[in-house]
């Protein structure tokens, strides 16, 4: 027997962005342009764009300095071009009860054209009223805004003692755990680049932090705490924002502790693929020429031209790393809340360190 043919729906808007309406979605799809999807976008959305780069750049030249009649024309020639490219590729296996919701950057024109076709398939399309606009608004109130402190619980410790990944699995067990490292792209150090790929933007990593902040948030009780990485107000060239680094400063922190051997022998295995690679070595050893000299950091340099990386890494923490830790410690007027000792950093010790942060943050 025949299938029967979808009807055609009504086009659904929303302006709810919580982490359970979006989860409601088969798909979230970003119709802007690629370069618009970069710099940022919603959680867990796909870009199928309307425009393309070039051909965004061209409608609004046109819509400017000739005619919005021409610009539109152009426009809908374009999108209806590209979306018949998406039917036929990324949303030609799609079942007709498949439900995504379409934005662009307000929520006009472009997502519009697309949810019209798309509803003409016979999908039941959800359009976000005020598109990325109205998600960047709600990004900078929650993490620039006045409003009260995060509720936080500053993981702290020396370079190398595994806080990022005693975090990660703290958030696996289900403890509200926010990895700004993660949502920088970036490890904050001067080896802190993580692989080839850039840092993500300064919009992209706040939203990521929003989003992290509204994922955490029903796991809560009236005392728990977001567990957070003591970071500087800088991860890399990305700044930590306002809100965050204000409850940041005034948290409570629990310090991790491990011996020199564990911490080595840790980040010679996370940085792996930095240690493969003189030449990345090389330029992060560059930034720390004004800070130690020119002859320490060549003598530092030659560990790493010998293939001493262990050795590297060691006089790295004893002479750079460690030194700073303990200056900025000095400077604290409070005391840890408590104290994580680690006699190695095996697997089963960094699950021991989750489970008692995950307690800790509970309150």
């Amino acid at each position: 027997m025949a299938e029967a043919t979808p009807q055609r729906a009504a086009i659904e808007r929303t302006d709810d962005i919580s982490p359970a309406a979006l989860a409601a979605f088969d798909a979230i799809i970003d119709v802007r342009s690629p370069a618009e999807f970069a710099e940022d976008r919603l959680p867990g959305a796909v870009n199928l764009p309307a425009l393309t780069n070039e051909e965004r750049a061209e409608v609004g030249t046109i819509y400017v300095q000739r005619s919005p009649f021409e610009a539109r024309r152009l426009g809908a020639a374009c999108v209806a071009r590209n979306v018949a490219a998406h039917l036929a590729g990324p949303l030609a296996d799609m079942p007709p009860s498949w439900r995504p919701l379409v934005y662009c950057w307000r929520g006009g024109d472009r997502s519009g054209g697309v949810a019209t076709v798309l509803s003409a398939v016979g999908w039941r399309v959800t359009v976000l009223d005020g598109g990325w606009r109205a998600w960047r608004r709600a990004v900078v109130r929650a993490t620039q805004g006045d409003g009260a402190d995060a509720p936080i619980l500053l993981v702290d410790g020396q370079t190398g003692c595994a806080k990022t990944e005693i975090l990660a699995r703290a958030g696996a067990a289900g403890a509200p755990a926010i990895d700004i490292e993660a949502a920088a792209n970036h490890r904050g150090s001067a080896f802190g680049a993580m692989g080839a790929a850039p840092p993500n933007s300064q919009k992209r990593f706040e939203s990521l932090i929003f989003a992290a902040l509204a994922a955490g948030a029903p796991g809560l009780n009236q005392s728990g705490r977001y567990l957070v990485e003591a970071e500087s107000s800088r991860i890399g060239p990305l700044r930590v924002p306002a809100r965050l680094w204000r409850s940041m400063k005034a948290a409570p922190r629990v310090e991790i502790a491990a011996p020199l051997p564990a911490r080595v022998e840790f980040l010679a295995s996370a940085y792996a693929e930095t240690a493969a690679d003189i030449a990345r070595i090389d330029a992060a050893l560059d930034l720390l020429v004004k800070r130690h000299g020119a002859a320490k950091v060549d003598a530092w340099r030659a560990l790493a031209w010998d293939g001493d990386i262990a050795g590297l890494i060691r006089t790295l923490l004893t002479e750079h790393y460690d030194p700073l830790y303990e200056r900025s410690r000095r400077k604290r007027r409070d005391a840890a809340l408590a104290v994580i000792e680690l006699s190695d950093l095996s697997p089963a010790s960094l699950d021991r360190a989750a489970r008692e942060l995950a307690v800790l943050a509970a309150g």
